[in-house]
């Protein structure tokens, strides 16, 4: 199937605003792409692309004073499967991980392991593997109230397991977070996810967060917010949490005056 998807961003600003954006697809998926990804500012304005050292596309701008547009849009293709399943996928030992893997098993800003430890041990501590991760996938799904009015900007995992609400970052954030504790490696990922084969939903169209965890020799996707395989799946960035993926970091102060999502099939 082709994806279109996009977003459109603004800004207002009261004087010259450096910015660092992450909108573009992973470089894992432009071999997928179907003509230019285009990115574009009104007013124009320079604007430079460089890797970070999570592999991610980052884009920087300094946004002139009063209101910036940014706007990027896309066609996709996609295989039209959904997230893969793999109950036999194993937990490897931590002395056997990859040397890059271990990064993924440390707390980070959202992701704070030390507070959730013992939770995590017996919650989970008599599973492994696959089932392990679902197990907290599960938990996450059955524990967390979602509603856009619940999104916090600074709610940690922690904070999320003893609010029980928030928003799809957050979902993530505390299944990564209960999987490091229990020695699986686990990476924050952001991107695009529309309403393909399922209802639609009524609500506006929002970039979705999930996660990977590290099993047997590759990392699989899970996501705890929707906790059922979903198609048409589109990374942009990956990282320790939300920290390292933001959307738009903003170095001054601005006002965002406008967000809009859109993930579409392209029918023929």
């Amino acid at each position: 199937m082709r994806i279109s998807a996009g977003c459109e961003i603004i800004y207002d600003c009261p004087q010259p605003t450096p910015m660092l954006l992450m909108i573009s697809p992973h470089p894992s998926r432009l071999p997928d792409l179907r003509g230019p990804h285009e990115m574009r500012f009104d007013p124009p304005i320079p604007h430079r692309n460089y890797r970070d050292s999570f592999g991610n596309t980052c884009t920087r701008i300094t946004a002139p004073a009063g209101r910036i547009t940014i706007g990027t849009r896309f066609v996709i293709q996609d295989s039209g499967r959904a997230d893969e399943v793999s109950p036999a996928a194993w937990q490897r030992p931590i002395e056997e991980l990859p040397d890059d893997k271990i990064i993924y098993l440390l707390g980070s800003r959202y992701c704070d392991t030390d507070k959730l430890g013992e939770i995590a041990w017996s919650l989970f501590g008599h599973l492994r593997g696959w089932n392990r991760v679902q197990a907290i996938c599960d938990w996450v799904h059955a524990h967390i109230t979602f509603g856009y009015q619940h999104a916090s900007a600074t709610r940690s995992a922690s904070e999320a397991y003893q609010e029980r609400r928030g928003v799809c970052r957050d979902y993530a954030h505390l299944a990564v977070a209960l999987c490091r504790c229990v020695n699986l490696p686990a990476r924050y990922c952001t991107g695009y996810l529309g309403d393909i084969g399922v209802p639609d939903n009524p609500d506006p169209m929002d970039f979705a967060a999930w996660f990977e965890v590290f099993l047997d020799d590759r990392w699989h996707a899970f996501d705890p917010r929707n906790n059922t395989p979903r198609i048409g799946r589109i990374l942009m960035a990956r990282g320790r949490d939300a920290t390292d993926v933001a959307i738009a970091t903003t170095f001054g102060a601005c006002t965002l005056a406008g967000f809009k999502v859109f993930t579409d099939e392209l029918v023929s």
